[in-house]
């Protein structure tokens, strides 16, 4: 199978990766899901409730609290599959990387056509005046980050109950309507809309590695049970 991928790969000029959580789980950051992840400690309140909006709203000393320390990775590396994709992109062979995550980790390793479905902890925005601030500013801001002109100051990520950016949406679709070898990675393929852009590849090489079997599985021409690690290292 690793020796199919690998044509595939020597053949195309218009791969698209579609990633989620499971690609930077090796850098260090957890995941949602997963035994050790997010959903399994203790808070007062589920993930799913503290990051979604009307938390936000009502609520923002907890929400910040919570995103600060759970949510805020800064210090992190790329790992090697950041680095195989950025490297393809290089080399004319992968158009785009549209991807779950907010860490900012496929831009730290090269790649430049990054569609980020889910924004971006790196931007940061008043809500008022709309002023630009790292992501430093809000880990170590106290309470909640306010801006000289008394706004909040908001990462620039979806939050439940929150849509998805519009034109990022656009540009995933096409890329991925347009694409020779669909490579989708490191996601449960269960948070919509994202995993239903899936259904824009009209190609017959779909290719998913994942940990656990996905609902989009029997729809693969190839599917790789290893981590992303183990295949990367090898391509």
């Amino acid at each position: 199978m690793l020796q199919t991928l690998k044509q595939w790969i020597e053949e195309s000029n218009r791969i698209v990766f579609f990633g989620g959580a499971g690609v930077s789980t090796e850098s260090g950051i957890p995941d949602f899901r997963s035994v050790d992840g997010l959903y399994s400690q203790k808070f007062d309140y589920p993930p799913e409730t503290i990051i979604s909006h009307s938390f936000y709203l009502r609520n923002p000393e907890y929400f910040f609290r919570f995103y600060r320390e759970k949510m805020l990775p800064l210090g992190f590396e790329p790992n090697v599959t950041h680095k195989v994709l950025a490297r393809w992109e290089q080399e004319g062979k992968l158009s785009a990387v549209v991807t779950q995550n907010i860490d900012g980790l496929h831009q730290k390793a090269g790649s430049e056509n990054v569609c980020e479905l889910h924004g971006s902890v790196l931007r940061n925005y008043c809500t008022r005046c709309n002023r630009f601030y790292p992501a430093e500013f809000v880990k170590n801001s106290t309470d909640i980050p306010k801006c000289d002109c008394g706004g909040i100051v908001k990462p620039d990520v979806v939050l439940y109950e929150e849509g998805l950016n519009s034109q990022t949406l656009e540009r995933s679709i096409h890329a991925i309507a347009s694409a020779d070898l669909l490579i989708v990675a490191g996601t449960s393929l269960t948070v919509y809309p994202a995993a239903g852009l899936i259904d824009y590849y009209r190609g017959n090489r779909l290719v998913l590695i994942n940990r656990d079997a996905t609902p989009y599985d029997t729809r693969a021409n190839l599917v790789f049970r290893d981590s992303l690690g183990q295949i990367f290292s090898k391509l």
